[in-house]
């Protein structure tokens, strides 16, 4: 295994244990009692199922009290094809396009399980934990194909799994749970793969590369990305011949295979959703880059979305972007390095771009910076980050982190400068989390002040390390652990907890208050508040929601039960449907909350 970054080539010089002895760069001291207990075989393997159940549990404590979707219509729309792929009856689409199932084929377990919303949605954040907290295992992997100790990786893959950008988003029923554990496995696949080793070994990965890639494009559109960036690499070492030829094949026989099965499934979960169109967000994406109106929305979002990204990685992603792009055009790197690097900033760029361009007609204010994207790329950029702590040479590291804050600062004032006021609107805390917690601030977007709190991090991380020299690196990634876990609580409590209660009343309140129950086929009326008419999909699990507008003389479906219309202010409940047909009559309404239930008699 040929390290990332070469530490016999710094500055440094190794570390003096306190027996005399030298140990790896940044390992502190150890007890010879400890010493002798890790040399036993089952040492490390239990060391990673326990902080394994030690990631888990801290995922549970933070979302097992969740019940309900509260993210519309994103989670809405996965709980929906959840159900239908658990067996249940089909119902709307909230989102009003077929997504891609292979989120929902994770969770489906819950909903099959479960017979109430409630329960199903507990389930799924039991399931979302046990996915989300393979972070850590993974990212210990990462770093060990870095060059660190077992030690070493141990801290450096607990504080990766432990940041915001990860946990964040698994509180939640998304895709973004499972993303970084696809991406991370896709590329450590990709390192075995390019890696010396047998052909059989080799080929084992490669088949790991292809499986990956194809199962991120059956969970998120990002996974086009990821998609064409390992057929690229697999045109790229069969031609030049950086891997056995038969290894290669086998990466492509995966890649053919597991694409194929993302669009069976696709097609699938669309044919269950007839009167749907499926997703067009690639289309969009090319449909804006060509126009020539958006060209500048899109680089400054692109860039801003560069911003985000590094910025809430503590200004480490920044340092891993810069050694990436070195090790790029560094011969003396080996072709597995190299070749992974590339891909690493080829996914950074080609992710923020795509997404960018998909998104460059929504005027939305966090849509110049928006996190949620290339969140799941944090921790593979992390990984490399943390290792240079430990195994680059002072000089390197600060030159590295000096052209990183430079980034930072220049795509700033760039996207400052060309989003101007739009900046100072109004931003939903959920889609700029961690800017808000760096910035101090969880009212509004302060770009300046968030780049501040992350270098702030950063320089400090710098410092120690410079007046400390390696013996003191352990401790550091240490703290940035227990940093990433009190960012992760405080995001908690000031995001996704309010969020979820403000929006409690809409997911559960109304068909509670309404008297909805099993059986129930709900006809949503379009002037329905339109976060209730999104958790109504979900919220009716036994039965199916249409969304329609009866008051322009429409006739209900025949198996409609219940009609639960809009209500104006100033208006009588029967004005909710002026011309109601033959035997429907009010059974309940409310002025506060402007709705009114019809019922078949």
């Amino acid at each position: 295994m040929q390290p990332l970054i070469d530490s016999a080539r710094t500055s440094d010089g190794p570390d003096r244990g306190e027996d005399g002895g030298t140990n790896a760069p940044g390992t502190p001291a150890v007890p010879a009692r400890l010493r002798a207990l890790a040399a036993h075989r089952w040492f490390w393997p239990v060391a990673l199922l326990l902080g394994y159940g030690g990631q888990v549990a801290f995922r549970l404590v933070l979302s097992i009290h969740n019940y309900f979707p509260s993210v519309h219509a994103d989670e809405d729309s996965y709980l929906v094809i959840a159900r239908v792929l658990a067996g249940r009856p089909t119902t709307e689409m909230p989102v009003g396009v077929v997504i891609p199932g292979g989120y929902p084929l994770l969770i489906s377990p819950a909903l099959r399980i479960a017979d109430n919303p409630a329960t199903a949605y507990h389930l799924v954040m039991v399931i979302n934990a046990v996915l989300n907290a393979l972070v850590f295992p993974l990212a210990v992997a990462a770093a060990r194909r870095v060059g660190l100790s077992r030690p070493q990786a141990y801290l450096v893959g607990t504080a990766v799994a432990l940041v915001p950008p990860v946990i964040f988003y698994s509180q939640f029923a998304m895709s973004d749970t499972v993303l970084p554990v696809l991406l991370l496995a896709w590329l450590i696949a990709m390192h075995g793969w390019l890696s010396p080793g047998s052909t059989r070994r080799r080929a084992l990965y490669a088949a790991g590369t292809g499986l990956a890639a194809g199962y991120t494009l059956a969970t998120h559109d990002r996974g086009g990305v990821v998609v064409v960036l390992t057929a690229l690499v697999l045109v790229v070492v069969l031609v030049l011949g950086w891997a056995p030829r038969l290894a290669s094949l086998a990466g492509v026989g995966a890649l053919g295979a597991s694409y194929l099965g993302a669009k069976l499934l696709a097609g699938f979960v669309e044919s269950q959703f007839k009167d749907v169109p499926p997703s067009d967000v690639g289309n969009k994406v090319f449909e804006n880059l060509e126009d020539s109106k958006y060209i500048g929305t899109i680089i400054a979002r692109t860039f801003g979305q560069l911003w985000y990204f590094m910025t809430s990685t503590y200004g480490f992603g920044a340092i891993a972007l810069v050694l990436c792009v070195v090790v790029v055009f560094r011969r003396r790197y080996p072709v597995a390095e190299r070749v992974v690097a590339f891909t690493m900033v080829a996914m950074l760029f080609g992710t923020a771009l795509a997404s960018a361009a998909g998104l460059a007609d929504n005027n939305r204010t966090d849509n110049w910076v928006y996190a949620r994207y290339c969140a799941v790329l944090v921790p593979l950029f992390l990984v490399i980050g943390l290792a240079a702590l430990f195994r680059a040479g002072v000089r390197a590291l600060l030159w590295m982190a000096l052209v990183g804050t430079v980034v930072i600062g220049v795509i700033q004032v760039s996207v400052g400068s060309y989003a101007g006021a739009e900046l100072k609107l109004w931003v939903s805390p959920w889609t700029v989390p961690d800017a808000m917690f760096l910035a101090s601030s969880w009212e509004g977007l302060h770009m300046v002040r968030t780049s501040f709190g992350a270098l702030a991090v950063l320089a400090a991380c710098l410092l120690l390390r410079v007046a400390g020299g390696r013996r003191v690196v352990a401790a550091l990634v240490a703290c940035v652990a227990l940093f990433a876990a009190y960012a992760t609580i405080a995001v908690t409590d000031n995001v996704s907890g309010p969020h979820a209660k403000e929006r409690k009343y809409q997911a559960v309140g109304v068909a509670k208050e309404a008297g909805l129950r099993k059986g129930d086929n709900v006809v949503l009326d379009m002037d329905l508040d339109w976060d209730a008419r999104m958790a109504m999909a979900y919220e009716v699990y036994w039965g199916r929601v249409w969304s329609d507008d009866l008051k322009d003389g429409s006739n209900p479906p025949e198996k409609a039960t219940a009609y639960l219309a809009g209500w104006y202010k100033g208006a009588l409940p029967q004005d909710s449907w002026p011309d109601p047909r033959p035997g429907w009559h009010i059974a309940k309404y409310n002025k506060d909350r402007n709705w009114v239930l019809w019922r078949k008699d």
